[in-house]
């Protein structure tokens, strides 16, 4: 039997549709076999499936022709330029600039607001809200960018990442012991909406390619990481935040 050969254009395409089958496979079966009801809307729903792999294979090629080459050549640029604080520098943007208009970030600031008013722990104005939601993007945004600083410092002196991350989560586990309950779940919930789909490309080619540019340094062993402290910072500095507003 002869093997079917898509034309070029379209195997990522079909390269998505199978990542996305597992996806498709479980809510199929919990859909029939335990809701035991047909899906809704058959036909849409395979249509929106067909503009999700659409979608996703047009992303991950504008990842390889644009996102990588670019964090790359700038991490590059930053080494045979030598300048150590112009990188650290461009490094807090990257962090900063991705993360305060991540738009899971900004819905979760937006909730966590709302339920605060709501358990009079701010002020049930708009305003009062809006500045509370504010202040949580801000405070996110900021511990990312200087998480990646330090991650961009650990490669270039070297240091060993795990006595790094098991420190962090040291001082979170200390922090956790002070902060008020209702903010915990929040900062938990923070590391976890900085990986966007903007910043990990950006950081990850960063980290690649300074790791690669450095005399000593293994990008395989050097050059990942940046990721675990973008996702570490913010849950310390959510926690603060809440100390000091609640």
């Amino acid at each position: 039997m002869k093997q079917v050969h898509l034309p070029k254009p379209l195997q990522p395409v079909l390269d998505s549709l199978r990542d996305l089958a597992p996806i498709i496979l479980v809510v199929a079966m919990f859909q029939l076999l335990v809701i035991r009801q047909p899906l809704p809307n058959f036909l849409d729903l395979l249509l929106g499936i067909l503009f999700i792999a659409i979608g996703l294979s047009l992303f991950v090629k504008g990842l390889e022709m644009g996102l990588f080459p670019i964090g790359q050549s700038m991490a590059h640029s930053f080494a045979r330029k030598g300048s150590i604080a112009w990188l650290l520098l461009f490094a807090f943007a990257l962090g900063f600039g991705t993360t305060v208009a991540e738009p899971a970030l900004i819905a979760i600031a937006e909730e966590a607001s709302r339920v605060a008013a709501a358990g009079n722990l701010s002020h049930q104005s708009e305003d009062a809200m809006q500045r509370y939601a504010l202040g949580l993007r801000y405070t996110v945004a900021l511990s990312v960018g200087l998480g990646i600083v330090l991650g961009v410092i650990r490669i270039l002196k070297g240091w060993p990442i795990h006595w790094l991350i098991i420190s962090g989560y040291a001082c979170i586990l200390i922090i956790t012991e002070f902060a008020p309950n209702e903010i915990i779940g929040i900062a938990y919930d923070s590391g976890g909406v900085t990986t966007s789909t903007i910043t990990v490309p950006l950081v990850t080619a960063l980290g690649v390619g300074l790791a690669s540019s450095i005399k000593g340094r293994s990008p395989m062993v050097d050059g990942f990481g940046l990721i675990a402290f973008a996702s570490l910072t913010p849950i310390m500095f959510v926690m603060a935040y809440g100390m000091i507003v609640h």
